[in-house]
């Protein structure tokens, strides 16, 4: 049956969907469909990509056979369907998640032909047992969601999706539609030769999603600065991806922690906690979902404010589809990366263990990604320009390169260099050869071709690396050169850039940014205040001395006992006016804010209100107090008074490390004995001297003054450090 009537189509839109007009190019798609065509759809998240195949498999004949790769996906599009029509049969899923009755149901209803989509696993379709039952079902048309998990240049490449074809050949070639938000001209022709569709009708929207804000941050203190966001966007639905699923849970906690409704969301959870956590999100029973990219695919959820990624994506693909969970509606999104170069050396590591071509082709994405962070050109051009579509605008005014320009610096003589080395190259290289020759880089692999002989080598040598790689990563901009992906990212010069180099003409640039490799929360998500002095407020550091030196005389005991000064100059900063904002500063634990801290936070108070003091929204940034399995094993083991130098050995940690370990608990303000350890090890009289010093001498808790003073002939550093502790224990807690 050829359908062409645009009336039926719209009735059938009204009928099972409420809409009253299709959107983009959903009313051609549709049509190509139902005339039995095959169709690729490349359209960006939230543009009404299931639509184009929902339609048509209410309309036809049989049931359409819909791949999907995640369970959750599966369950949400079902739910979707089953929300537009009456009959629950309507729509089904098959997979791993149903017991052998709810399977048997599906199949039942399947083959009594109720069920107009069947959503399945690209796992469960290739199964022997799955193929034979489908063989007995009449199949109005396949659609392959989320297409690019079939290419290896995808960022979410399964294995399964390659072996999709050879299932449709054994069931019959009927139409296939395949789907998919993010896929370069590289990816988009290995899912259509891999689907064998090369001569299917592709429908391909525009990727600019004008409603969102790109922005990228250099990853210091970022625990704070987006508990900061939330809280000055309250109630609004948001993202937060990480990498790790530890980092997905304590991130989590850590906002639960401080008053923000969060939940986690992870692969590595349970079934049924994941999926309720994911509709308690859907429900708007919490704000913020922590996930890893396992969450989103095909989440309808329009109204998502913001979309922030605590580590840098693995590639702009990813990057692109996660961001393109942000205003679905069309409304406000706001799309915040964090970024640090320890993060890519992370990400480098993880690809280690890959063969090679598949570290080559993680690693030149990756690339993508940093070029992206690190680049001061409009990041909505960059991004487009990456999937292979032009964006001419000067100024995008919604992301943060465009709000805040760089200065421009002419770059005619730079650019004519660098596309004139890839000349002298034969155009057969990749971006870091070639700035190595520019910049006289004497590798064993440049001799070998005899590359440090040509005129060029070390023309651009007063320039960085970093500089080298701006003027590539523009003129890619520009089209005066593209990367021949075939090649692993081999430089070419294009027409455009041969007239250039026939002409140079002027050319304004801007420089990329500069990113510090420091990375403030590489240690776990926890208190990422300033350092000591850093920012305090002088007068009222000055206040609190005076009130820990009285202090200090009350309770008989050292004054570094009580706060070290470290404390002081956080209270100093973040003025803390409750207990449980105390804790949140450096050094101070429950047990030494619930002993020692009224005093301090009571003079706090008095001194912002004399003062009309803003505090900082981002002051309160409350950890968990089990912020590692070390350290609970740490603690139960001390508590059933195992030998010291046994729990060192059950952790692979040297002794040193352990007392480090026992010294970070003991100042946050846990109470651990250790006498039972300090009885055999040392003797009673140094004992006796090393408390005796720093009950009534010692200045500061610190170990090298205690060492200088007592001695390293008489007492071993681990004789002090363990007093030390015991003292610290006892009189601070």
């Amino acid at each position: 049956m050829i359908y062409t009537d645009d009336f039926f189509l719209h009735e059938h839109l009204r009928k099972f969907f409420g809409f009253s007009k299709f959107i983009g190019d959903q009313e051609a798609i549709i049509h190509n469909v139902l005339n039995g065509k095959d169709t690729f759809v490349l359209m960006p998240t939230g543009g009404g990509k299931s639509l184009c195949y929902q339609l048509p498999a209410l309309i036809m004949d049989g049931t359409a056979i819909v791949v999907s790769p995640l369970i959750a996906l599966m369950k949400n599009q079902v739910d979707n369907m089953r929300s537009f029509v009456l009959e629950d049969g309507i729509a089904h899923f098959l997979n791993s998640s149903l017991n052998r009755a709810a399977s048997q149901q599906v199949k039942d209803d399947v083959l009594a032909g109720k069920t107009k989509m069947l959503y399945v696993a690209p796992e469960s379709l290739i199964k022997e047992e799955n193929v034979e039952f489908l063989k007995q079902v009449k199949i109005s048309f396949y659609a392959i969601d989320e297409a690019h998990c079939i290419s290896e240049w995808g960022h979410d490449f399964r294995p399964e999706y390659r072996r999709i074809r050879a299932v449709v050949n054994k069931l019959g070639g009927t139409p296939i539609i395949a789907l998919t938000a993010t896929a370069t001209p590289k990816v988009q022709h290995d899912i259509q030769k891999n689907l064998g569709m090369l001569d299917a009708t592709v429908f391909k929207s525009s990727f600019n999603r004008p409603n969102l804000y790109y922005e990228v941050r250099q990853k210091v203190n970022a625990v704070k600065e987006i508990i900061k966001y939330i809280k000055l966007n309250p109630g609004k639905s948001g993202i937060i991806y990480c990498l790790s699923r530890k980092c997905v849970e304590e991130l989590a906690e850590t906002l639960c922690l401080n008053g923000i409704k969060a939940l986690p969301y992870h692969a590595g959870m349970e079934t049924a906690v994941r999926s309720a956590n994911q509709d308690k999100f859907l429900m708007e029973e919490v704000d913020v979902i922590v996930a890893t990219i396992a969450f989103g695919m095909g989440i309808d959820k329009p109204d998502v404010r913001f979309v922030i990624h605590y580590d840098i994506p693995k590639s702009l693909e990813g990057y692109y589809q996660e961001t393109g969970r942000a205003g679905r509606d069309h409304g406000e999104g706001q799309c915040i990366a964090f970024y640090s170069h320890k993060d890519v050396q992370r990400l480098e590591k993880f690809m280690q263990g890959k063969p090679l071509p598949d570290q080559e082709i993680g690693r030149l994405l990756l690339m993508e990604t940093v070029a992206y962070a690190e680049s001061s050109v409009c990041r909505r051009k960059l991004l487009l320009h990456y999937f292979g579509e032009d964006y001419d605008v000067e100024n995008c005014g919604s992301c943060d390169n465009c709000l805040n320009p760089k200065v421009r610096f002419e770059g005619k003589e730079y650019v004519a260099l660098a596309l004139e080395a890839l000349l002298m190259l034969r155009e057969k290289f990749k971006t870091e050869y070639v700035i190595d020759v520019i910049r006289g880089k004497t590798t064993s692999l440049i001799r070998s071709y005899n590359h440090n002989e040509l005129e060029i080598f070390g023309e651009g040598e007063e320039k960085s690396y970093r500089f080298w790689d701006t003027i590539i990563r523009q003129c890619l901009i520009r089209k005066f050169i593209k990367k021949d992906i075939e090649q692993y990212g081999s430089l070419v010069l294009t027409d455009k850039g041969r007239a250039f180099l026939e002409k140079p003409r002027s050319i304004m640039l801007v420089e990329n940014h500069e990113y510090a490799d420091y990375d403030g929360d590489d240690a776990g998500i926890g208190i990422l205040g300033k350092s000591a002095a850093e920012g305090s407020d002088a007068t009222l550091f000055a206040i609190l001395k005076d009130l820990l030196l009285s202090e200090s005389r009350r309770h008989s005991l050292p004054p570094f006992v009580i706060f070290p000064e470290t404390s002081l100059h956080d209270m100093a900063i973040h003025y803390p006016i409750t207990i449980d904002e105390l804790i949140s500063c450096q050094g101070v634990g429950a047990g030494k804010a619930q002993k020692f801290g009224q005093p301090f936070v009571e003079l706090i108070a008095k001194y912002v209100e004399e003062n009309s003091i803003e505090r900082p929204l981002d002051m309160v940034v409350k950890s968990s107090p089990h912020k590692s399995a070390n350290k609970v094993f740490v603690i139960r083991s001390i508590d059933r008074k195992m030998d010291l130098d046994d729990i060192a050995a059950a952790k692979k940690l040297k002794f040193t490390d352990l007392l480090s370990e026992i010294e970070t608990i003991v100042s946050s303000g846990t109470k651990l004995n250790i006498d039972y350890y300090i009885r055999q090890h040392v003797d009673e009289d140094k004992h006796d001297e090393i408390i005796d010093y720093f009950r009534n001498e010692a200045q500061s808790d610190s170990v090298q003054e205690a060492i200088s003073a007592l001695g390293t002939e008489d007492f071993t550093e681990a004789e002090i450090r363990l007093v030390r502790i015991k003292f610290l224990s006892e009189q601070g807690n």
